[in-house]
C-alpha cells in the first residue's frame, strides 16, 4: 500500500467513524448519568429520515439538521419519561424506540414521497459540503505533508469537525465542570446527589437531552453528508457498534474516539479492498464487511477486559422519604 492510498483509507476512516463517534458520545452522557440507552440506533435512524426529508423539501440542509435533532429529542424524551419518570425498564424502552423508528421512518417516507420508503436524492443545497482549508490545493503535491493536510485534514463537512471537537469538549464537561461532576455522581450514587440538594431527575433528563442532540447530529450526518438522502435502515447497526465502542472505551471520551476510529478503519478497509492477501491466504471482502460486527460481539462478550459500568446504571431512582 503506497502512502497516498493509506491517506485515502484514513480519510474514509474519519468519515465513517464520525456517526459512530457522535452516537458513542451520546451514549456516554446518558450512561454516565445512570440511564442505559440501547435506543441510539433508533434515534439516529429517525434523525436521518427527518433531516433528509426536510432538506429535500426545503432545499436547506440546516433546517434538515434542526429537524433531525428535534426528532431525535422527541424519542429521547420518550425514553426519559419511560425510564426516569415512570421508572420503567431502560433496556425495553430502548428496544421499543428502535422498533418504533424502524417502522415509522419507512411508513412516513412512503406516505410523503412514494419512493419505496426512501427520500428523494438531495441536491447540493440539501447536503453538507466539504470545507477546504486555506492553501490545501497549493500544498497537495508537497511530499508527506501535502496529502495529510489537503486529503486527510481538509475536505470534510462541518459535522465531521464538530464530532471530533466534541471529544475534548466532553472530556472538559465531564471532568472539569460542576455539571459533569454531578452527572457522574448521579450515575454512581444518586442518593448522595439528592442529599446534597441537587435534582437527580433534572440531571438525568439533561443527560438524555444531550444524548438526543448528539444522536440527531449523527443521523443528520448519515443522510445529508455521508450519503445524499435516506434509505430504509440506513444506520445499519451503527448504534449498536457505538455502544460496543463505548464499552470498549470503558465510558471515557478519548478512548471512545480511538474505538470509533478502529471501527471506522475496518469499514474503510472493507470498502476500499475487495480481497486482502495475507501471504498465501486471501481474505474475501465479505469477511472484511463482517469484521466490525464480529468485533462488536467480541467486545460485548467481555474478551477485551472487564468493563465496569456506572454503579447506578440501569436502576431507576426512588427518592427516600
Amino acid at each position: 500500500m503506497d502512502f497516498l492510498t493509506l491517506i485515502q483509507v484514513l480519510d474514509s476512516t474519519v468519515r465513517l467513524a464520525t456517526p459512530l463517534l457522535l452516537a458513542c458520545l451520546a451514549g456516554l452522557y446518558s450512561e454516565r448519568a445512570g440511564i442505559f440507552d440501547i435506543g441510539l440506533e433508533g434515534k439516529m435512524l429517525m434523525a436521518a429520515f427527518f433531516s433528509a426529508a426536510i432538506a429535500a423539501t426545503t432545499g436547506n440542509v440546516w433546517l434538515g439538521l434542526l429537524a433531525g435533532i428535534a426528532s431525535s429529542l422527541v424519542l429521547a424524551g420518550l425514553h426519559g419519561v419511560a425510564s426516569i419518570t415512570f421508572r420503567g425498564n431502560q433496556l425495553i424502552s430502548g428496544v421499543a424506540i428502535n422498533f418504533l423508528a424502524a417502522g415509522l421512518t419507512v411508513l412516513i417516507a412512503q406516505d410523503w414521497f412514494k419512493q419505496g420508503g426512501r427520500t428523494p436524492s438531495l441536491l447540493t443545497s440539501g447536503r453538507f459540503g466539504p470545507i477546504t482549508f486555506p492553501f490545501a490545493e497549493e500544498v497537495k503535491d508537497v511530499p508527506i505533508f501535502g496529502p495529510i493536510y489537503s486529503e486527510l485534514l481538509s475536505g470534510h463537512s462541518i459535522l465531521v469537525y464538530l464530532a471530533f471537537l466534541a471529544v475534548p469538549a466532553t472530556w472538559w464537561v465531564l471532568y472539569r465542570s460542576r455539571f459533569g461532576l454531578r452527572l457522574r455522581a448521579v450515575g454512581e450514587n444518586p442518593a448522595a446527589v439528592d442529599t446534597a440538594g441537587v435534582s437527580v431527575i433534572g440531571l438525568r433528563y439533561a443527560a438524555v437531552a444531550i444524548c438526543g442532540v448528539l444522536c440527531g447530529i449523527a443521523g443528520a450526518y448519515l443522510a445529508t453528508a455521508l450519503q445524499a438522502g435516506f434509505v430504509k435502515d440506513m444506520t445499519a447497526g451503527r448504534g449498536f457498534i457505538a455502544l460496543a465502542a463505548l464499552i470498549f472505551a470503558k465510558w471515557r471520551p478519548w478512548q471512545a474516539m480511538g474505538a470509533c476510529l478502529l471501527f471506522g478503519l475496518l469499514q474503510a478497509v472493507a470498502l476500499r479492498f475487495q480481497n486482502i492477501e495475507i501471504g498465501p491466504i486471501v481474505v474475501p471482502v465479505q469477511v472484511m464487511d463482517a469484521l466490525p460486527y464480529i468485533l462488536t460481539v467480541v467486545i460485548l462478550a467481555g474478551f477485551v477486559g472487564k468493563a465496569i459500568p456506572p454503579k447506578a446504571g440501569g436502576e431507576p431512582y426512588v427518592k427516600e422519604r
